[in-house]
C-alpha cells in the first residue's frame, strides 16, 4: 500500500474523501509506478458536490496503456461504482496533448476544478485555443437542439419522458455552459446553479427555465405535470438563441 504517497486529499469533502481514497490505493497496489498522476475533478473535486446525487470523477494518467491495464482494474472500478465512484478516465500524455484540439471543454474543465492527488501536475498546464473552445461549444449547443427535437417526437406522449429528457439535455450542457461564460471573459462559478444564473446574465437568457429544471435534478423543486410541455417548449426556445449566439462569438 502507498497511503503517504497521495497529496491534497484535504483538499476534497470528507465523503469524497472517505470513497476515493481506498479506490486510488487498490489502484495504486494494481498499477505501480505505470500511473504517472492522478486527479478527481469535476463536482467532487468542489462545493457542487451533493451527497447521494453526484458521482467522484477521476482522471488517472499511465506511462502507457494496454488492454490488460483495463482488465486488471475491473473489480475495483466495479466496486467503486456501486458507491458512487464513476469509472475513471485512463490516459496518457501522449493522448492529452494531441486531443486538446477535439475535446477543449473536456481539458478546460478538468484544468480549472480539479484536485491532484497523486503525481505529476500534467493538467494545470494545458493550452487550450479559445476557437477551438467556441466551435465546440456551438457544435455541442446546436447538435442538442437537435437531439431534443427527435428525442420530443419519441417521448412527448410521456411527462416523464420530457422531464428526464429535460434534465439529462440540461446536465450534459452545463461543461458548454462553463466554457461560453470564459468566452465572454467572464469566470465561470464552480456549482451547476451559478454557471446556469451566469450563464442567462452574459447571453440575455431566461435563467428560471434552466433553473428550475436544474432544482428538479436536486429534488428542491418538482415539476409539475401541467408545467412540462410549457416548460420544455422555453427550454428548446433558450437553447436555440443560445447556439445562435455561440455562432456570433467568433
Amino acid at each position: 500500500m502507498r497511503k503517504n504517497n497521495m497529496i491534497n486529499t484535504d483538499s476534497l469533502q470528507k465523503e469524497v474523501r472517505k470513497k476515493f481514497v481506498p479506490y486510488f490505493e487498490k489502484m495504486l497496489d494494481i498499477h505501480g509506478d505505470k500511473i504517472v498522476s492522478a486527479i478527481v475533478y469535476g463536482s467532487a473535486a468542489s462545493d457542487g458536490y451533493i451527497s447521494g446525487i453526484s458521482d467522484i470523477n477521476s482522471a488517472f494518467i499511465f506511462d502507457g496503456l494496454s488492454f490488460p491495464v483495463f482488465k486488471n482494474s475491473l473489480k475495483t472500478v466495479s466496486r467503486g461504482i456501486s458507491k458512487s465512484v464513476a469509472a475513471p478516465l485512463f490516459l496518457t500524455k501522449d493522448y492529452i496533448f494531441s486531443s486538446l484540439d477535439v475535446f477543449p471543454i473536456e481539458f478546460v474543465d478538468m484544468r480549472d476544478n480539479h484536485v491532484l492527488v497523486y503525481g505529476e501536475d500534467i493538467i494545470s498546464g494545458l493550452e487550450i485555443k479559445d476557437e477551438h473552445t467556441r466551435l465546440f461549444c456551438e457544435q455541442q449547443v446546436k447538435g442538442k437542439l437537435v437531439r431534443i427535437q427527435q428525442a420530443y417526437l419519441e417521448v412527448g406522449l410521456s411527462r416523464k419522458g420530457m422531464i428526464s429528457l429535460m434534465k439529462q439535455s440540461l446536465n450534459s450542457l452545463v461543461p458548454v455552459f462553463r466554457n461560453l461564460i470564459r468566452l465572454k471573459g467572464e469566470e465561470a462559478p464552480r456549482d451547476k446553479s451559478g454557471v446556469l444564473q451566469k450563464l442567462s446574465e452574459s447571453f440575455g437568457l431566461d435563467a428560471e427555465v434552466f433553473l428550475h429544471i436544474y432544482r428538479d435534478s436536486t429534488k428542491d423543486e418538482k415539476i409539475t405535470p401541467d408545467e412540462v410541455e410549457d416548460l420544455l417548449g422555453k427550454f428548446m426556445s433558450e437553447i436555440d438563441r443560445l447556439g445562435d449566439m455561440a455562432d456570433k462569438l467568433r
